[in-house]
């Protein structure tokens, strides 16, 4: 197939391509297919679901409102399952958290927009929790980039890690590329990775992520686990949530220290249990210790205003865990855990518990795309890679990073104890 080829298209594929079916669908399908020849791929692939970022405003910008808006004009509607990534704010109490009237009036444009093309605003970077769970072998056109990496590796589905306006464009004609991860060649392992320290704690998960991620790039790894509770075999690891809730730090660590969209953990994951899938000539790397990822991650100030909880959004789990180490205590610090709406809803009791501590369990939105740094807040502590990594540079934070206990005496005391 040569460069400006174009890969075989469907009798109904042609017929959108040609416009037949409305502008909109037109203008999905010329984006798919441009990806389709940049990547050259054969053809293109039905996607079961796709999850769409390029949400929060402050990302976005008036330009992108104004591009959502002029597609769904056209009448863009999307024609599978598709969810939204988290916005700029807490949708219901964005003025009691401090943020300003003019942000939050832009950002309700933007969800509009996105609802206007049948889209539900589910406003949440783990939409495996709240129904968007595709399964082993479906093909789906996913864009966050922690979501992507669990779709990949903890559920077997296949996705490339498409852009806000790729994405959005497979929900509009059904498609995507058929290249990169949606191919079984490309899932190989290109790296073994023997783990030889105790992965005890998220933020261990994390700190692992972080590592190889910067080793790596956006090569696939494969895991062998030497010590820790998750070294045995397992069928379904969605059924442990403390392992679930590891998987997604994991993934979204390597996404944000490289570009790791898949990974595999031996005996743990899916494709691992079901095949070999280390490629002969796989590079071997061994990881004895995690200090240099936390030293890398954890900033040096002692005092901290700020305490996020939730990145990748927190699960049923985290929040309980959260819950019954804040019962009864008065933080001297902010709290904030982000979660998707439905499961703040969901989980009313534990919600009440850490707002009574002083703490806030926010909806919608993630500290890396809030405006936070309109809030006034200097230093924040977190157990999550993702955001020790990205904080600096997007909100201009310093980060102390560690353990969930850690980080909730950080909550108690306002300063982080080593």
């Amino acid at each position: 197939m040569t460069e400006n080829s174009q890969p075989i298209l469907t009798p109904q594929e042609q017929v959108m391509l040609a416009g037949k079916n409305g502008p909109a669908i037109q203008r999905a399908m010329e984006i798919v297919v441009a990806l389709a020849k940049i990547y050259r791929a054969k053809r293109l692939v039905r996607v079961s679901s796709v999850q769409v970022a390029g949400v929060s405003y402050k990302n976005l910008g008036q330009a992108g409102l104004e591009f959502l808006q002029e597609w769904a004009a056209q009448g863009a509607r999307v024609c599978v399952p598709t969810t939204l990534n988290p916005a700029g704010i807490d949708l219901v109490r964005w003025h009691a958290l401090g943020f300003s009237q003019e942000f939050a009036i832009r950002q309700q444009a933007v969800i509009d927009a996105y609802a206007s093309m049948g889209i539900t605003p589910t406003c949440t970077c783990t939409p495996y929790l709240v129904g968007n769970q595709p399964r082993v072998r479906d093909h789906v056109a996913w864009a966050e980039s922690s979501a992507v990496s669990f779709a990949n590796s903890v559920l077997g589905a296949r996705t490339n890690r498409e852009g806000g306006p790729s994405a959005l464009a497979a929900a509009i004609c059904g498609r995507t590329a058929g290249y990169g991860l949606h191919l079984d060649l490309q899932r190989q392992a290109q790296y073994i990775v023997q783990v030889r320290c105790p992965l005890n704690t998220i933020s261990d998960w994390g700190a692992l992520g972080y590592l190889v991620g910067r080793l790596i790039q956006n090569n696939v790894p494969c895991f062998f686990l030497s010590e820790g509770p998750y070294t045995q075999p397992t069928d379904d690891p969605l059924a442990i949530p403390p392992l679930l809730d590891r998987l997604k730090s994991l993934g979204a660590a390597l996404a944000a220290s490289g570009a790791v969209a898949l990974y595999h953990i031996d005996g743990i994951t899916p494709e691992a249990r079901q095949r070999n899938v280390v490629a002969p000539d796989a590079h071997h790397i061994t990881i004895e210790s995690l200090d240099q990822g936390y030293r890398a991650l954890d900033g040096e100030p002692e005092r901290v205003d700020l305490v996020s909880i939730g990145c990748p959004h927190a699960s049923d789990n985290e929040i309980k865990a959260v819950a019954e180490a804040v019962q009864e205590r008065t933080l001297k610090a902010a709290l904030w855990v982000t979660t998707a709406r439905e499961t703040r809803e969901r989980l009313a009791e534990y919600v009440l518990t850490i707002e009574k501590a002083g703490g806030q369990v926010i909806a919608d939105t993630c500290m890396v795309v809030a405006p936070v740094e309109q809030l006034g807040f200097r230093v924040m502590a977190t157990n999550s890679a993702k955001m020790a990594t990205y904080t600096p540079s997007h909100s201009g934070l310093s980060v102390r990073f560690g353990s969930l206990e850690q980080c909730l005496g950080a909550a108690v005391t306002g300063r982080w104890t080593g």
